[in-house]
């Protein structure tokens, strides 16, 4: 497999109900990942992206939370709905979506 050219990591860290960190399991973050996989097949893009369900990213009250590389690129408060304007306007065309970005003093 050829190295991609740019790699999304998709929260999908579960905590318990009450966990003081919450988490992105607890905010939708399955609905992430499944459409994030779905357009991954959908579009072939088998050689150009590369997407990895992971653990936790640290934003957690900003979850569910996406990063993407070799940008390192941290979205936050993702939902399935941005998945598609995610991969258009970054991961195809190269310029990340600004209002998912999560303000630097967190990432």
């Amino acid at each position: 497999m050829p190295k991609p050219l740019r790699h999304v990591f998709v929260c999908s860290q579960s905590r318990p109900p009450g966990h003081p960190r919450g988490s992105c399991g607890q905010k939708g973050c399955r609905e992430v990942v499944d459409e994030f996989t779905r357009q991954w097949q959908q579009r072939q893009l088998f050689t150009q992206v590369a997407v990895t369900p992971t653990g936790c990213l640290g934003p957690c009250g900003m979850g569910p939370s996406v990063l993407v590389y070799p940008e390192g690129v941290m979205y936050g408060n993702v939902t399935a709905a941005d998945v598609n304007e995610i991969f258009e306007q970054h991961l195809l065309g190269g310029q990340p979506v600004e209002r998912l970005i999560v303000p630097s003093e967190i990432w």
